[in-house]
């Protein structure tokens, strides 16, 4: 049996596992369970009825968190010569082409977004084994494959995300810290469901949202009443 702490015995006895708690609710009892000492993530996961097993509904999109994640996001922009000035003045973390796709290869993915301008691409295709089982792999639909470096900087340092549906139907993504106020984790929350639900493709039958869960990196799941949402 898996050792529980004092710490996580205590945090467990909030947590009433029979109640759907309101987003409201549930921003403010994340920060009251989190055992950690560090300034731990607040993540939302989001279980829908799809199959992704079928193109129209393998969601997958991007939001921009009105407060930000709470952490800064390395960036790596592989692009030309003529694009490495703009993208080093955007703020971007590492900028070139040939030496990365080699680091990469070799197994480096010290990075948390990758952006690349679209004629770069036959080049970096062949990297999808290393980078899309990390959701690393640059995708025009969230807006990574752009000829816009500069603002596509500024949108992933400037708090946007992006989200997808993994083989069981569940999103799951990062939406702050337990630092940030309760009302700033429950307008993140809010925005990210507001972008899924926007997102419901037309073929997906029944309930959409069937489960929405809140925690931090180190506590239990807040489950949160999915019937506050238009599904």
């Amino acid at each position: 049996m898996a050792f529980i702490s004092k710490k996580r015995k205590v945090a467990n006895t909030k947590v009433d596992g029979n109640k759907q708690y309101s987003l409201k609710e549930a921003s403010a009892l994340v920060k009251q369970i989190t055992t950690c000492k560090f300034d731990a993530s607040v993540d939302l996961h989001v279980r829908l009825g799809v199959d992704p097993k079928k193109a129209d509904q393998a969601i997958r999109g991007t939001v921009t968190l009105p407060h930000g994640t709470g952490k800064t996001k390395r960036v790596l922009v592989l692009c030309t010569p003529d694009k490495e000035a703009e993208a080093k003045s955007a703020g971007a973390d590492y900028v070139g082409l040939d030496e990365f796709v080699t680091k990469i290869e070799g197994g480096w993915v010290d990075i948390d977004v990758i952006i690349a301008t679209p004629s770069v691409m036959p080049k970096i295709g062949k990297l999808g084994k290393v980078l899309g089982p990390r959701n690393l792999m640059p995708n025009p639909k969230t807006g990574t494959v752009t000829n816009d470096v500069a603002n596509a900087i500024n949108d992933v340092k400037g708090g946007k995300i992006a989200f997808k549906v993994d083989k069981v139907g569940i999103i799951h993504a990062s939406i702050g810290r337990v630092s940030f106020a309760p009302e700033k984790i429950a307008e993140n929350s809010q925005e990210l469901l507001n972008a899924i639900i926007k997102a419901k493709p037309a073929t997906a039958k029944g309930t959409y949202l069937k489960g929405i869960s809140m925690a931090s990196s180190m506590s239990p799941g807040v489950a949160i009443d999915t019937k506050a949402f238009v599904h």
